[in-house]
């Protein structure tokens, strides 16, 4: 990976991590002064709760995709250390999947007269947690390459022995 698509890639997580941060401030902020002028139509407070652990699950998958980047810069990707980050994104995306999930179900009432709406958030659901799989295929595709590196690199110390 070159230094520009590093610092490319650094620089949008670091964008997207404090957007999430102002975004949780100002949500809980609004949740701590009162100054929200909610009107009873929607449950806003409990869709702000769901947004702001949903942020965390995003701050979760930021910091584990900077510290896989790091390993990748380094050449240390094809480790066992790795498996600790790809687990932390896979755990956050299953989170962001339940937190929508859990939109899902809090706008579900709102929507009696057309349930269609509900059935779509619920299939973005589904797709969200697709997305979990696609990166548990990913995540066994790794372990085979850090399986390939260990045999290579014992089999190296072999013909070193021999020669």
């Amino acid at each position: 990976m070159g230094q520009l698509t590093v610092r490319a890639l650094r620089a949008v997580l670091a964008v997207m991590f404090t957007g999430t941060l102002f975004v949780q401030a100002s949500m809980l902020w609004v949740l701590v002064s009162g100054a929200d002028p909610e009107d009873g139509t929607l449950p806003l407070t409990a869709l702000r709760v769901i947004t702001l652990l949903g942020m965390v699950s995003v701050q979760v998958a930021l910091v584990c995709v900077w510290r896989l980047v790091t390993m990748v810069r380094r050449g240390t990707v094809f480790s066992h250390a790795a498996f600790r980050y790809v687990d932390g994104v896979i755990g956050a995306i299953v989170s962001a999947a339940l937190v929508w999930f859990a939109v899902t179900a809090v706008n579900a009432p709102g929507q009696r007269e057309d349930p269609g709406v509900t059935v779509i958030m619920g299939g973005i659901g589904v797709g969200i947690l697709g997305v979990a799989l696609i990166v548990l295929v990913l995540r066994m595709l790794l372990a085979q390459a850090v399986a390939r590196d260990g045999e290579a690199t014992r089999m190296r110390a072999e013909l070193d022995e021999v020669i």
